[in-house]
Formats: C-alpha cells, structure tokens, sequence
C-alpha cells in the first residue's frame, strides 16, 4: 500500500534492506534458531552497509534519516518471517544505542558509537529486573558512588542481546532516599568490566535466535565517567526512547502479520479440500480479508503516530495505541493464518508455526498491553 509518509530515500532503503534480508538472513534463519544466536559476521554486514546508522548524524558515520527509515528498517526484519533476526537488531539500533545519542557526551559518543554504527559493539538496554518490568519506577539495582567509580549491585532479567552484547545501558538507583521514578541513573557498562556477569542464556517460547540473558552486578566498578546523562534523570531518558521502542514493536508486528496474511493467502490457494481450493470458500476470504483491513487500519495509526513524532509534538498517547493495538491486532491475525494453515501450522520449523510464537512477545515485552492502555486512559 503506497503511503504518503514514505520518500524516495525510504523506498531505495526499503529495496536495499529487502534484497538483504532474502540473500543474507533468510537461508540462515533455521540454522540461528538452533545456535539461539544471530550471525555477528551478518550483523557486521549490516553495519558496512549502513544499517545501523540510519538516524544518527552524518558526522559521527551516520546516514541522520528520519523515524520513518527505522520504521522501514523494522519492517523489512519482520519480513524476514524470523522474529528473533528482528529483536536483535532493533534492540542494538532503535532501544538501546540511541541512549548513548541523546544523553552521552561527546567523549562517550566518539568513543562508542562507531563500534556500534559498524556493527561490531552489539548493545542491550537493562532496565528490567526480576521484580521491575513494565515497572520501571520499581528497579533496585543500586549504584553509590565510590571516588572516582560508580559500584553497582543488583540483577536485570529478560535482557534481549544480553547474552552475547558487548555493551550495556543499565539502569541503577542513585538516590535511595528518592520515590518513585526519581533517584534513576543510565550508566554505560561494558562486557568485560568486573563484577559484571552475564548469567544463563534464558530458554523462550520464541524468538530462539534471539540471545536473552540474565546479568548480575556485585560490587561491579564502573568509572565515573561512565555515568550516562544527568545523575538521577535516567527514567526520564528511558521514558524519552520509548517512543523508539514502541514504535520499532508496532513496526515489527504489523510486518509480520502482513507476511504471515501472504504466506496464508498463498497456501489456501493453493490447498485443495472438499472438491476445491480453500480460498474458494466464502467465510474463509472474507475473514482474512477483515485481517487485511484491520492490519492497514494499524498500520496507519503506527505511520500517523510517527508523523507527530517527527514534528516534535506530544505522543505519548497515539505511541501507546499503537503498540498496544498493533501487538493485538498481530495476534489475532496470526492465530487465523494458524489456523487456516491446518495442521501443518502446528508443526515445529514450518514458518507460520514459528511466526505464531515469535509474535507472542509484541503484547508483553516493551511495555505490557495492559500497561500502554494504562499510558493512554491516564491522559484523558
């Protein structure tokens, strides 16, 4: 569907990233399912090609594009039809590097973002924990002040290319003594700083070749010019890369179901049953036709949303809406792509079975659906 938003920039990405995607990702894909562990040497491809750079400005290697060139580079890794190809690269170059961007000094920024536009640092942002998920005000990792270093102790859960990243933006109170969000700092860890340990390689429901971790911090030392931003403003910079976050989710999952609608209506045509094929069957066009309408009716509250977000204005509200509805709606789609694919859906490694389960994050990571609904009702 042509789109007003995108620009002729956006539609050579588009061919370049899907060109990719069909000779470097998608004959791997099966393979990285089972290493739980998406190729570096392809996500260094990716960095030669400029992949990772996309919104950061051209003096630091950057291609400085807008929102919608993420929300391009987003859906061309949900079309690759593997979820987790997709979490690992949005998490390195839409929830976790902008970080360093948007808060880091410039001795910071000179100092890591060319590893990470290269694709050579992979990152991953720790702010969830075993206790604190959508509830960012809630961590209890702690960082005091020691000199010269910051000492942090505490745990993150769930962390997405925390197993095998290179460089960490962790979340840690700073202020005890501060309710609620306040007392948050950013600090940049990176892998082999001591007192950091990254724990087991978490086992998922999905996403397998996306690497998640648990990582632990005792009495883990960081200098002090490592601290990220402004001591006790790192839930407001957190909050500030939701936008990204939630908007790179939408991206994926509407994708996704798109791609699975395709292969769906593909196989009922081709798929012979009670003297036919199944896309002769009324009920079955019509209810993936009413997919297909409410997929374009998400996508464009997704574009919509991203306009207001390149022009600066307030959207925190439509931001919410769209991850919320857009992992909904993606559920709801692929449970009839499932479904119609019989029981060939239901087996191990066919790409919609797979699909089905790499969706099931995009109601739960980033912000519960609960949660973004929550986001949307307390600004009326």
């Amino acid at each position: 569907m042509n789109s007003v938003y995108f620009k002729e920039e956006h539609n050579l990405l588009r061919d370049q990233l899907r060109r990719f995607v069909d000779k470097e990702i998608k004959p791997h894909g099966d393979a990285w399912e089972r290493d739980g562990k998406v190729s570096r040497d392809t996500l260094r491809q990716m960095g030669e090609l400029g992949f990772f750079g996309l919104r950061f400005p051209e003096k630091y290697g950057g291609s400085d594009m807008d929102v919608f060139a993420m929300i391009v580079l987003a859906e061309e890794m949900g079309r690759s039809t593997y979820g987790g190809v997709g979490v690992t690269v949005m998490v390195h170059s839409a929830m976790s590097s902008p970080h360093l961007l948007h808060a880091g000094s410039e001795e910071q920024i000179r100092k890591y973002l060319p590893g990470i536009i290269s694709g050579d640092t992979i990152c991953a942002i720790a702010v969830t924990e075993p206790a604190a998920g959508s509830d960012v005000a809630g961590i209890r990792t702690r960082a005091v002040r020691d000199g010269d270093e910051w000492v942090l102790n505490g745990s993150k859960m769930f962390i997405s290319n925390g197993y095998y990243g290179n460089l960490y933006f962790v979340a840690a109170k700073t202020d005890p003594e501060a309710k609620g969000s306040r007392g948050i700092s950013m600090f940049i860890v990176e892998r082999d700083t001591p007192g950091f340990n990254i724990g087991r390689k978490l086992e998922k429901f999905g996403i397998h070749c996306s690497d998640t971790a648990e990582l632990f911090f005792e009495d883990c030392r960081v200098p002090a010019g490592n601290l990220l931003g402004e001591e006790n403003k790192g839930f407001y910079a957190v909050m500030a890369n939701f936008q990204n976050e939630r908007l790179s989710i939408g991206s994926m999952a509407c994708s996704e179901a798109m791609t699975a609608l395709e292969i769906t209506i593909q196989h009922i045509r081709d798929r012979q049953a009670f003297g036919g094929a199944l896309i002769d069957k009324q009920g079955i066009r019509q209810r993936l036709a009413m997919s297909q309408c409410k997929l374009l009716a998400a996508q464009q509250l997704l574009y919509h949303a991203a306009w207001l977000d390149s022009q600066g204005l307030d959207c925190v509200s439509e931001v919410s809406m769209v991850k919320a509805h857009c992992a909904e709606v993606t559920q709801e789609v692929m449970y009839d792509c499932q479904q119609f694919h019989g029981g060939m859906g239901y087996i191990r490694e066919t790409a919609i079975e797979r699909m089905v389960r790499d969706a099931r994050l995009h109601a739960i990571g980033g912000g519960a659906t609960e949660v973004m609904l929550e986001e949307v009702a307390k600004r009326w």
